[in-house]
């Protein structure tokens, strides 16, 4: 029943069901394959949903399905990077965050120290460029200077760019943008009526970096919840059933196939 469900909402139709039935019988290589057939997304974001639910189902404390949820991450962005992605933007902590509890937020605080200061190395030999992007100023200190350690060690790697979104909210992003702007309007360093798109998007964290292509979410909710609001306007999204942990080189393929039968307009006919 959930692979049916499943087939129809990643498909959208009965004969896309069938067909994603069949790639499903195929190995890692077919589907590789099968992708390298067509144009990759440049930048693939990820929502990643399911830790919580994932540990629980296991009958584990929720930190021990975020703990699974890192290497998870590391897995997937060494697969892109083997495939062809050049950017990823991984969902981490987002601003609404905070309001779980103490002992929840204090031990992913803890979680994200240790990752970047062991955990990453195996993605900083792999040639991994990793920034983090969101707000700093209520960051641990022991978890900003490890963010800073791996920024600063990954500065000159190019294999693959990598954005850690960490106490980021889309809406706050714009937020201090437009306040950024703003400033420079009152100083006289630009006219109101001239601010466009382009100054926006170069006031954002991402700065720089092409919009996402494609944008995953894990877990089963059919939501952005506040991820790359501006970025994502003509993004794709595929939304998957899989919890985060569980998420596999083959259901990043599968997305990526999705994506690729899509007639991305961009508004035109």
């Amino acid at each position: 029943m959930l692979r049916k469900a499943f087939s129809r909402l990643f498909c959208g139709t009965e004969k896309r069901a069938v067909d994603r039935a069949d790639y499903d019988a195929k190995d890692i290589d077919y589907l590789k394959a099968q992708v390298g057939r067509a144009k990759l997304p440049l930048h693939v974001a990820i929502i990643m949903d399911g830790n919580g639910r994932w540990a629980q189902r296991q009958g584990l404390p929720r930190l021990s399905g975020h703990a699974a949820g890192g290497g998870k991450a590391e897995e997937i962005v060494k697969f892109a990077q083997e495939i062809g992605i050049k950017h990823v933007t991984l969902y981490v902590f987002s601003t609404e965050n905070w309001r779980r509890p103490k002992y929840e937020v204090e031990g992913l605080m803890n979680l994200l120290a240790e990752m970047f200061e062991k955990r990453l190395q195996d993605l900083v030999e792999y040639g991994a460029r990793i920034k983090v992007i969101g707000r700093r100023d209520r960051l641990p200190q022991h978890v900003l200077r490890a963010i800073i350690g791996v920024e600063d060690k990954t500065e000159a790697n190019a294999g693959i760019f990598v954005n850690l979104a960490i106490d980021y909210g889309g809406r706050d992003e714009i937020t201090r943008a437009v306040q950024q702007l703003a400033d420079k309007a009152v100083l006289g360093e630009i006219k109101p009526e001239s601010i466009s798109e382009e100054h926006v998007s170069s006031h954002l964290y991402t700065a720089g970096v092409p919009g996402p292509d494609l944008i995953v979410r894990t877990g089963g909710e059919m939501r952005i919840s506040n991820f790359l609001i501006w970025q994502s306007a003509y993004a794709e999204l595929v939304f998957s059933p899989v919890l985060w942990p569980d998420f596999s080189e083959r259901d990043l393929l599968l997305a990526i196939l999705e994506y690729q039968r899509r007639d991305r307009r961009f508004g035109s006919l």
